[in-house]
């Protein structure tokens, strides 16, 4: 009996776990539309709380919110920090206030914080006049940080001993005192009597060391340098740079204050990738939640900015009003002037942006980027201005026209490289977001590049 080819073996698994996962979304609704909550309970609790929080996205908007009124109480903590931010807001405003206190109970400091900073400031008073002091007193702290530094995100349980504890004694002071400790952790930070921060011991390397050996003998060099003050950006750039699974975190004057892991700095990268990637289509949100008019509200000025820059452009046009009377065939032949150079512009200003936000953009690195990208569409613009070239010769018969499209389109390339590096990196310098406002001034120039460039040489060759 011959067997089904890998392709179709995986094409048939793949369909079979993407009907079971449909399946299981529709008896989630019925379950929901039912009331049950007791079989509702019971599922979300034998899935991984990513996959139970998955599940609940994809209810509808009022469905979401009766699945939450009806588990309550119920519905596990770690399957609310999972949920997408604007579901987790949701999540959070349809539960009371005692049952979001109670789930603060719960929850590490860092998950808290994301918590509360999305709550309106009475509800949130509210809710932490509901718990103990202490625990207020450490829930307020992580709120006095700005919003995108690192003391919004980071973790204030750690494991801390002081250098001149032994193994062992770090050791037995873990399993003593196991209630006190981070749920998960890779290393045991050393400190000195007035808690500045001296080095770390990773699990590892104490785990396989001798009891009576000092920690102090055997911590290692901090790597990293992150500040509770520091943007959450630049402490993910320290976590790529150096491979980290979690970080110590310190204040200005070197005193230990939390931590910061890996799971958290993942959030951090994926959310400026994706913030990246939508400013420079002109877009700043995309929720899952979002209404039409939130939509229109967050596109809406950007596309009033591509209005003005449409009639710079056109302005450029009517300044060549009269050779285009008498040449038609160069309004036939102007968009792909300006849509080929435009699009060169797009490829070098990805490459920028992506670049700059990796930190490859700095020194003499900026410098080999503007030439290699001024290269680029050098040679890119030999290849295109001929074919362009050829193309408009055979079409309308006419040498003049093909020297005059293929000298454009040449030109446009080579301004095209130049102008997707040398925006992006003249926005940083002056303290602009390059992935925002760089798409709209790239596309301006090529365009007005195209339009002068076209219409210009055809004015002196063609007239």
């Amino acid at each position: 009996m011959s067997e089904l080819p890998e392709t179709q073996s995986e094409e048939h698994v793949e369909e079979e776990i993407r009907a079971k996962h449909l399946a299981l979304e529709q008896d989630v609704r019925e379950a929901v539309w039912e009331e049950d909550s007791r079989w509702l309970s019971r599922t979300l609790n034998r899935l991984h709380p990513a996959d139970a929080a998955d599940l609940l996205e994809q209810l509808s908007t009022d469905d979401f919110a009766d699945a939450v009124t009806l588990l309550g109480g119920q519905l596990p903590t770690e399957i609310i920090i999972e949920l997408r931010d604007e579901y987790r807001v949701e999540a959070v405003d349809v539960l009371p206030d005692k049952t979001v206190a109670a789930v603060l109970g719960e929850l590490d400091s860092d998950d808290v914080t994301t918590i509360l900073e999305d709550l309106e400031d009475d509800r949130r008073e509210r809710i932490l006049d509901e718990l103990a002091p202490a625990e207020r007193a450490s829930f307020e702290q992580g709120l006095a940080f700005e919003e995108d530094s690192v003391g919004r995100l980071m973790q204030r349980e750690y494991f801390a001993a002081p250098e001149f504890w032994t193994v062992g004694h770090a050791i037995d002071h873990a399993r003593d005192n196991a209630e006190e400790l981070p749920t998960e952790f890779y290393e045991v930070y050393v400190i000195d009597p007035t808690h500045r921060l001296k080095g770390q011991v990773p699990l590892a390397t104490l785990l396989r060391t001798p009891r009576d050996v000092k920690l102090s003998d055997i911590m290692q060099e901090i790597q990293s340098g992150i500040t509770a003050e520091m943007d959450q950006e630049d402490a993910a750039y320290q976590f790529q740079k150096y491979s980290l699974a979690s970080a110590p975190v310190t204040d200005g004057a070197g005193r230990l204050m939390g931590m910061l892991t890996v799971d958290d700095v993942v959030d951090v990268i994926q959310e400026e990738n994706t913030e990246d990637l939508l400013a420079l289509s002109g877009v700043n949100s995309a929720e899952g939640t979002d209404t039409v008019l939130d939509s229109v509200k967050a596109r809406a000025p950007w596309l009033a900015v591509n209005l003005i820059t449409a009639f710079i452009a056109s302005g450029i046009i009517s300044m060549f009003e009269g050779t285009i009377d008498q040449i038609v065939q160069l309004a036939i032949l102007m968009p792909v002037v300006a849509a080929l150079g435009g699009n060169a512009g797009s490829q070098g200003l990805a490459v920028a942006v992506r670049a700059i936000a990796e930190r490859e953009m700095d020194g003499d690195a900026s410098r080999r980027a503007i030439v290699r990208e001024t290269l680029t569409g050098l040679a890119n613009g030999v290849i295109f201005a001929i074919g362009v070239a050829l193309i408009a010769g055979l079409w309308f018969q006419s040498a003049g026209l093909a020297l005059t499209i293929g000298v454009a389109m040449f030109a446009t390339f080579i301004w095209a490289g130049f102008s997707g590096v040398i925006v992006p990196l003249g926005l940083r310098k002056v303290g602009a977001d390059p992935a925002v406002a760089s798409s709209v001034f790239v596309l301006t120039l090529t365009d007005v590049m195209a339009f002068f460039s076209f219409l210009g040489l055809a004015t002196l060759i063609l007239l």
